[in-house]
């Protein structure tokens, strides 16, 4: 539901002559959690700066430092996502226990949908910080991220998980947070998706079923040769290939270190306990 409202409403905005006049293509990339790790779903999109004419003859480029009306993108998507919230009660399709049991009721449930069409929702858009490299680069680091990293792990001890978070609300400083060992494998649980749950997808002119057909389109209305973009995107697929274990083909591999030619590696117990 949030990647249909959230894909309809940048198309139909996008398409708008008065606003883009252009048929669009991005990558959606689902996270469901805060820095405390608490439950926070939403939607990462990255959208190039134009699209293809209506009509497909050229290439329609956005103004240099705007894309799309975002208190136009929030209305939009309010309404859409609250049309399928309603479809969704109606069809008994959503599991309303615990706290929400009361808005089983549709009297109680059209009352909900009203307060929230009476707040204003926000759609966060920003420029990229860097050229197509970097963007590219970012995101090949970024969207198979998990709820927390190794790296903000700081200790266990007596039952309680110490780890690192950073508060947006007060300058993005960094600060600690200790919670019962339980209490942080349920909060790291709820960002476990469904098996089979594509959290990554394609829209647009990058859809899936059109992509090469689209893409090679717009290479040859763009004014600019698409060769570093093209070199960059056929690294990052070769890089994703070669995480893969070797074995397995499933599991990801890490490089911990590089051996050069003809260095003893000395075995240690401990070392053979953990590599094993």
């Amino acid at each position: 539901m949030l990647f249909r409202a959230a894909s309809e409403t940048l198309i139909t905005i996008a398409a708008d002559p008065r606003r883009l006049g252009a048929h669009i293509g991005f990558l959606s990339v689902l996270h469901t959690w805060n820095q405390k790790l608490l439950h926070h779903p939403h939607l990462h999109c990255l959208v190039p700066a134009g699209g293809l004419s209506l009509d497909r003859s050229r290439w329609v480029r956005c103004r240099r430092r705007y894309f799309l009306p975002v208190k136009v993108l929030g209305s939009l998507f309010r309404g859409k996502f609250l049309a399928f919230l309603a479809a969704a009660h109606r069809k008994k399709r959503l599991c309303l226990t615990g706290s929400l049991a009361h808005l089983q009721d549709p009297v109680e449930f059209d009352r909900f949908l009203a307060r929230l069409r009476s707040l204003h929702w926000v759609v966060y858009a920003k420029p990229p910080f860097g050229g197509p490299e970097h963007v590219i680069k970012y995101l090949a680091r970024y969207t198979h991220r998990v709820a927390i990293s190794n790296g903000r792990l700081l200790q266990m001890q007596d039952g309680q998980v110490t780890f690192r978070w950073r508060d947006s609300a007060n300058g993005n400083q960094q600060k600690q947070m200790t919670l019962d060992a339980v209490e942080f494998i349920r909060r790291f649980l709820l960002h476990v998706l469904p098996s089979g749950f594509v959290k990554i997808r394609h829209f647009g002119f990058l859809a899936n079923r059109n992509r090469p057909e689209s893409l090679a389109l717009c290479r040859s209305l763009l004014p600019l040769s698409p060769a570093p973009v093209t070199a960059l995107l056929n690294e990052f697929q070769q890089r994703a290939v070669e995480r893969k274990c070797p074995f397995c083909k499933i599991g990801t591999l890490h490089v911990i270190e590089r051996i050069p030619p003809g260095r003893s590696i000395p075995v240690t117990p401990s070392a053979y306990q953990n590599t094993s």
